[in-house]
């Protein structure tokens, strides 16, 4: 019989964790290119898709924390297969629709596959590369991780215009990839476990960790805050006021942010963590100003460009407070410390998105979104000094 512990001597099973790693991903982005057709359905505002999305955000925080060290005591494809199965309820609770409360529930369990997947995924993907191809493995892993969230935009948003019912059929086409993704993990390779007991994988910043984390939060923070202001509000802002009604548009443009980070993070990898994180805030703070010209001018070009120089922003500024962390923090702690920095980022996909979408009742939209982005922008430009502390290696 096979053994699911044998050291990986080919390529097949990495790639085959990417794809379980990469379909989950798509599963929580698959809704946001049909929050325009969800409003029409249901009968709600921009208020209650920002609140969509941030329910998802706090499932994230949830799966990191319950799940985040499970693997460690129980096996990585139990706590993988969990996170299918989450995914896959999901979909179900999609597909089944009728109801606000049962998108929410959705919106929840697809956050909580998430959670699961950030932590386990990652490392699952890096475990099962042959010997000496640990860099190819980081640069899948993180293909698979962001380019999952791309990709289940982009397919939603071009698969809604042609299919007979564009709030079904979609998620029908994710529960099949999901089934898909389990018979995958069976040939990924397993990792013994490596302790006795199971427990929470709560936040935690070690004093060396301190100064560096500093140093990272404010490209997170106005990082996910865009990601988190894109993905709720965007879809709104496309259809009402860029004049891109089409469901194709609104995936394919907002697709680009999560394809562009992934991309940046893999083509600038080499690079010193210190300059990554300053070109990053840079992106950030353009970005966030080429926003505002965008929606004070109506212009949906400037708009794709800002969602662009965002993502490429984002992503070389999220790498690089990730590994200049690591790299500050004793190994025994560099869970908690990563665990710390994740929960950070996903509050600030959550919180700046509902409150965009509760100012944006009395002030418009557009009023609100150029608010937030004005807000990002400063965060982004305050934290270039703060680039001193990380190391230049």
């Amino acid at each position: 019989m096979k053994s699911d512990v044998k050291e990986p001597t080919t390529l097949v099973p990495m790639f085959l964790a990417a794809y379980v790693f990469a379909v989950v991903m798509m599963g929580t982005t698959l809704p946001t290119p049909l929050y325009p057709r969800f409003q029409l359905e249901y009968g709600f505002g921009a208020a209650i898709t920002t609140i969509l999305f941030a329910v998802y955000a706090a499932g994230v925080i949830a799966g990191l924390i319950i799940f985040g060290r499970m693997s460690d005591s129980v096996g990585r494809k139990p706590i993988l297969l969990l996170g299918l199965v989450l995914s896959a309820v999901s979909a179900v609770a999609f597909l089944v629709g009728g109801a606000l409360w049962i998108l929410y529930l959705g919106r929840i369990l697809s956050g909580l596959a998430a959670g699961v997947f950030t932590a386990t995924g990652t490392v699952t993907v890096i475990g099962n590369a042959p010997r000496g191809r640990l860099g190819l493995a980081s640069t899948v892993a993180t293909a698979a991780n962001m380019g999952g969230l791309g990709l289940g935009i982009l397919m939603a948003g071009t698969i809604a215009p042609v299919v007979p019912d564009p709030l079904f059929d979609p998620f029908l086409i994710h529960l099949v990839l999901l089934v898909i993704a389990g018979f995958a993990l069976y040939w990924v390779h397993e990792t013994p476990p490596t302790r006795k007991g199971i427990s929470l994988q709560l936040p935690g910043l070690p004093e060396e960790s301190r100064a560096v984390f500093l140093a990272a939060v404010p490209g997170a923070v106005a990082g996910f805050s865009l990601a988190g202001v894109y993905s709720a509000v965007a879809p709104n802002l496309l259809t009402t006021d860029l004049g891109a009604s089409s469901s194709a548009v609104i995936g394919i443009v907002l697709a680009l942010f999560f394809l562009v980070s992934a991309a940046a993070q893999i083509v600038f990898r080499s690079l010193p963590d210190r300059t990554l994180m300053v070109v990053g805030l840079i992106g950030i703070v353009v970005s966030s100003l080429m926003l505002i010209g965008a929606l004070l001018a109506i212009n949906l070009p400037l708009f794709i460009a800002a969602i662009v120089v965002t993502g490429f922003g984002q992503g070389l500024a999220f790498m690089a407070g990730m590994r200049a962390l690591t790299a500050v923090t004793p190994p025994e702690q560099r869970a908690n410390v990563t665990t710390s920095y994740f929960v950070v980022g996903y509050l600030s996909i959550s919180i700046p998105s509902i409150a965009t979408g509760l100012i944006a009742h009395p002030l418009g939209l557009v009023t609100a979104t150029v608010i937030a982005a004005a807000v990002f922008a400063a965060l982004a430009f305050l934290g270039l000094p703060l680039t001193k502390r990380v190391r230049t290696a």
